[in-house]
C-alpha cells in the first residue's frame, strides 16, 4: 500500500512547529516499517491537492492500493475527495486539523483525536464504502445548500478576506451584521422562485433555502436529516425544501434548524437526483465550497468513496 499525506498549512494557523512535529511523527513511523512507502505533500492553494494526488496515483504500482490522508479541514477534504473520486484502488483517510471538521463527527463525539493517531490510521483495515454527492462536475461528502445560508456564508467569507487585508474590524464586522439582518427582508434571498425537479417529480415553488444532505453534520452545527434511519450508504440523499415565510419566521427557523430541529415550513424527502434552476444566479454551497450558477444538479453516487477509519470505528448517530 502507498500512503499519501496531503497537508494544508493554513489549518495550523501559522504555527509552523505544529506542522513540523506532525511531519516528523509521520516520518518516524514509516521509517520503522520494513518497506516504507509514503509521501508527504503540501497543498498551497485550492484544488492544488487534486494535481498532487493524480501524480502520486500515476506513480503507484499497477493494482497497488493508495490511501490518501487529508491533514486539514473540510476545504482540504473537499479537494482530496475530488482528487480521488473515480480512481481505482484508492482510499481516503480524514485527519482533522482544520477550523471546521464536519465529516469526522459522524463517528461520534470526541473521536477526532483517534483520527490524528497516524500509526493507528495507517495500520487500520477498517474501510467503509460511503455515498457522496455529485454536484455538477464536482463532488461533496457532507451536504449542499442553495439560497439564503450560502449567501450569508459567502458574505462572511468575503468579510474575513477583507479583515485579513487590514480593513477595520469594527467597520467590516458591523457591515456583516447589517447584511445578515437586512437579508431576512430581501425577497431575492428569502422568497426566490425555483424550478425544482426531484427524481422526475416537480417541486417548483418559492423557497428561502434548499438543502441536499448526505451527512447529519454540515458546517459548524448539526443539520437534522430529513427522515429517521438515513445513513451514508443507503444510496439516497436527504432533501429539505424550506418554504418562504415572513422575515421573523425565517430568523426563527434558521436558529431552530441550526440546533438540529426540523421547522414546520420544511418539506422533507429522500431522492437520488435533484435539479434546480433559477432565472437569476443562485448562491450554492457544496461542503465548504461556494459558487453561483443558474442551474445545478445534485445526484447521489452510491459508495463513491472508501473511507479508512481507525480502531474499527463505524458511523454513529445517523438518524433523527
Amino acid at each position: 500500500m502507498k500512503h499519501v499525506f496531503i497537508i494544508e498549512p493554513a489549518a495550523f494557523y501559522d504555527q509552523q512547529w505544529r506542522m513540523d512535529n506532525l511531519l516528523d511523527s509521520i516520518g518516524q513511523f514509516f521509517r520503522t516499517q520494513e518497506k516504507p512507502n509514503f509521501s508527504t505533500l503540501v497543498s498551497h492553494f485550492p484544488r492544488d491537492a487534486i494535481k498532487l494526488i493524480q501524480k502520486q496515483v500515476d506513480e503507484a504500482e499497477e493494482y497497488e492500493t493508495v490511501r490518501v490522508y487529508a491533514l486539514g479541514g473540510d476545504s482540504l477534504l473537499y479537494d482530496c475527495l475530488n482528487g480521488i473520486t473515480g480512481l481505482p484502488n484508492i482510499e481516503l483517510a480524514v485527519v482533522p486539523f482544520g477550523d471546521t471538521n464536519s465529516f469526522i463527527r459522524v463517528f461520534g463525539e470526541k473521536k477526532a483525536e483517534l483520527f490524528k493517531d497516524i500509526p493507528s490510521l495507517a495500520e487500520s483495515d477498517t474501510i467503509i464504502p460511503t455515498d457522496i454527492i455529485a454536484v455538477g462536475n464536482n463532488f461533496a461528502i457532507n451536504g449542499c445548500s442553495v439560497g439564503l445560508t450560502p449567501a450569508l456564508a459567502m458574505q462572511k467569507k468575503d468579510t474575513r478576506m477583507k479583515l485579513s487585508k487590514g480593513i477595520g474590524r469594527f467597520f467590516v464586522g458591523f457591515w456583516y451584521i447589517l447584511y445578515s439582518l437586512t437579508s431576512l427582508f430581501s425577497k431575492e434571498l428569502t422568497a426566490r422562485q425555483y424550478k425544482i425537479t426531484i427524481d422526475d417529480d416537480d417541486y417548483s415553488g418559492t423557497y428561502s433555502l434548499v438543502n441536499v444532505m448526505n451527512s447529519p453534520y454540515f458546517g459548524r452545527g448539526k443539520t437534522a436529516l430529513a427522515l429517521p434511519g438515513s445513513t451514508l450508504d443507503d444510496g439516497l440523499l436527504d432533501v429539505l425544501l424550506f418554504k418562504s415565510v415572513n422575515s421573523l419566521a425565517t430568523h426563527w427557523f434558521l436558529n431552530n434548524y441550526s440546533r438540529g430541529n426540523m421547522p414546520s415550513n420544511c418539506v422533507c424527502l429522500q431522492a437520488k437526483k435533484i435539479e434546480i434552476k433559477s432565472e437569476r444566479p443562485m448562491w450554492i454551497q457544496a461542503d465548504n465550497e461556494f459558487f453561483v450558477d443558474t442551474h445545478i444538479t445534485f445526484e447521489v453516487v452510491p459508495e463513491g468513496v472508501r473511507i479508512a477509519a481507525p480502531n474499527g470505528l463505524t458511523y454513529q448517530g445517523l438518524s433523527t
